[in-house]
Parts: structure tokens; sequence; C-alpha cells
């Protein structure tokens, strides 16, 4: 059973605070108790989510106001049931230091393709527009498999 889930990319203030307050939200509306987190493989720990991406979020109506960024650490991974990453190797990394949560990392494209979602740090605006889609699209699919409904991106 899936009861906490752990979103993680590399600084924590892009696609992982989005991708996590996606599948809060959607979750919230499928009423589904499911704990959602984020983290990053090399966090820029204590800072707020990046600016082009609070806009981003904001015009499609999700809010990261008060998200903080968070180092992953192993612990924080076994206290998880399912840790989502967003490109493959983010998941090789974590499996460098900590092999025991193999079974428990998946891509957040998982549904979607599976190919990652690249970083949009410091991109065009235009780029962080096709990493959101690409974020609300997996999310509705994730939504979907752990609700057992279609769920579909706004």
């Amino acid at each position: 059973m899936i009861d906490s889930i752990l979103v993680v990319c590399v600084g924590n203030i892009c696609r992982s605070p989005v991708a996590a307050q996606l599948l809060t939200v959607k979750l919230a509306s499928a009423r589904q108790a499911i704990t959602i987190g984020s983290a990053g493989i090399a966090a820029m720990v204590g800072k707020g989510a990046d600016p082009v991406v609070v806009e981003r979020a904001r015009r499609h109506g999700l809010s990261l106001e008060g998200h903080t960024a968070r180092q992953f650490t192993s612990d924080m991974g076994m206290q998880h049931s399912l840790i989502l990453v967003m490109e493959p190797k983010h998941r090789q990394h974590i499996l460098h230091d900590t092999p025991q949560l193999a079974g428990r990392i998946m891509l957040f494209d998982h549904w979607t393709g599976a190919r990652g979602i690249s970083d949009p740090y410091q991109r065009s605006r235009e780029f962080h527009d096709v990493v959101y889609e690409r974020l609300e699209e997996a999310g509705a699919a994730w939504v979907a498999r752990l609700t057992g409904r279609k769920e579909q991106a706004e």
C-alpha cells in the first residue's frame, strides 16, 4: 500500500516541488490520504521554489508558497513507500547510497513515456511551460494509478 510519496529532483526548487504539490492537490480532491513530500539530491537547502516556477505554477492555480528545499537522505527515503524521481540518473544516485530502496523508486513520468523530465532551472520561460505540462500529465497519470480512476490534466 502506498501511504507516502517522496518526489526527488536535483535542487528541490523546480520540478519536485511542483510535482509534489500537483500530487497533493489531485490526491486530496480524490480523497486519498497519501502524504507527499519533496527533496533534492543536491538540494539548495533552505531556498524557496525558483521564482519562474512559482509564477508558472500560480498561472495554473497551484501555490508553492511555503516551500523550502530539503536535501534527500537515506533515512528520508526509508520513510516513504514510493520515491518518484525526475531522471534515471537520480535513481542511480539514490541507489548508490541506499540500494535497499530499489523497489521503491520509479520515474515520475513512468506512465507517460518514462523518458525523464528535464531540469528547467535557468532556462527559458517557454521551456518551463513545457516542463510544467509534462509534470501535470505525469502527475495525473500517477493519480489515476493510485486511485484506480481516470484523471485528466487540467
